[in-house]
């Protein structure tokens, strides 16, 4: 469906300006009258441009998404129909998000549902999200969907701030430590020891080292910068294979500590996903296609393959879990009874509850090993870099 850009002026003569979509521009103008704005201009956004501002709107806060849908819920509790609810919201909504409730909102005053409104705005609601809403529409419980859909969306929030938190320190501390070694190698090196080189004498061993590296930053950097770059491309196109990202993502929970965060942050995304949607009334398969799509490790998704195969066939389903090798045994045991015993809800719910507290505590872990590693091994390489240069003029003055 087409996208209008628009320029207009409301009822107190503000100026605003935003996207519609529409099937024809009259279309858009009469819906933008209706809300009480006077067009100055409107004109089709070209195909190209769609998609810069539709890649745009993606990189959005999750926190918008999640306000969304609890204010929805809880008007929604007060009686208010969901159509003036949305409306209700477009105007409490500013910035960049307040044209995506926007849309939501004219999608559905044109007749679609909730659900097939956030299905057209793909890029700002994912498949879970609309699964969801979905269910609680057939079912006449939207509105304890969407608590439910909001209350997973601070869990997963919860869990990526933590993993988040944990890796920005050691990413700060590997940009400094990259930024100072450039910088000493490429400025401080090379005015201490010219004056050296023209005394003539021998340099020690080490600084002759630490100066061929230092030639090497200065006079082939572009060599370097293409041989990095060629890694990054070499990387990512490997990665981009299947065999490639299977291989690479079982070496990470190989990973000492790492590993092991990895492991809990997928098995406590498994558990918050798969209550989420079954408690939402999904079929267990498609509850267990759309989590597998939510988990980013290649094999916890074969895993879950082979748990719908087993489960979807009425076998034992501690079998292939065991196999997969990515489950403790404690969730292989706490799954395959939940399974027989018809309470699966209830045991993910404690699993999602207890791996979310390992995930706190791996991720501490991972930090509080990473923060001394980094500075130690920071103050080796500034040392040594410190040592080579100083040497040289310890020996021409006869100190050592």
């Amino acid at each position: 469906m087409p996208v209008y850009a628009y320029k207009a002026m409301d009822m107190d003569s503000t100026p605003a300006a935003g996207t519609i979509i529409a099937d024809t521009p009259r279309q858009a103008r009469d819906t933008l009258r209706e809300r009480g704005l006077a067009i100055t201009q409107i004109s089709q956004i070209e195909e190209s441009r769609k998609r810069t501002v539709l890649l745009h709107r993606s990189r959005r806060s999750s926190g918008e998404v999640v306000a969304l849908v609890r204010e929805l819920a809880t008007l929604l509790h007060a009686g208010i129909p969901l159509l003036n609810a949305l409306q209700t919201l477009t105007r409490q909504h500013r910035g960049r998000f307040h044209a995506v409730v926007q849309q939501l909102t004219d999608h559905v005053a044109a007749g679609l549902s909730l659900a097939d409104a956030m299905e057209r705005l793909g890029d700002h609601f994912d498949e879970m999200s609309i699964s969801i809403v979905r269910v609680g529409e057939n079912t006449g419980s939207l509105e304890t969907a969407l608590k439910r859909l909001a209350d997973f969306k601070e869990k997963a929030h919860r869990l990526r701030s933590r993993i988040t938190t944990a890796l920005i320190y050691p990413a700060v501390v590997c940009l400094i430590g990259v930024a100072v070694s450039i910088f000493l190698m490429t400025y401080v090196v090379p005015n201490l020891l010219s004056t050296l080189q023209q005394s003539g004498k021998d340099l020690p061993t080490v600084t002759r080292a630490v100066k061929g590296i230092s030639d090497l930053l200065l006079h082939w950097w572009w060599l370097m910068l293409l041989a990095a770059a060629g890694i990054v491309a070499g990387a990512t196109a490997i990665l981009r294979t299947e065999q490639g990202r299977r291989t690479a993502d079982r070496l990470l929970l190989k990973v000492p500590i790492l590993g092991e965060l990895i492991r809990k942050e997928n098995t406590s995304r498994m558990a918050v996903v798969l209550e989420a949607l079954l408690r939402s009334g999904l079929p267990f398969v498609t509850a267990l296609q759309i989590t597998r799509q939510t988990v980013r490790n290649r094999i916890y998704q074969e895993a879950l393959v082979e748990y719908e195969h087993a489960v979807t066939a009425g076998r034992d389903v501690a079998a292939p879990l065991e196999a997969s090798g990515v489950f403790s045994p404690m969730v292989i045991q706490m799954l395959a009874v939940g399974q027989q015993a018809g309470q699966l809800e209830d045991m993910l719910q404690q699993l999602a509850e207890a791996f979310e507290q390992q995930v706190a505590t791996a991720a501490a872990r991972l930090t509080a090993v990473l923060e001394p590693l980094l500075i130690v091994l920071l103050a080796v390489m500034v040392g040594f870099i410190a040592f080579a240069t100083i040497l040289p003029i310890l020996e021409a003055s006869n100190v050592l």
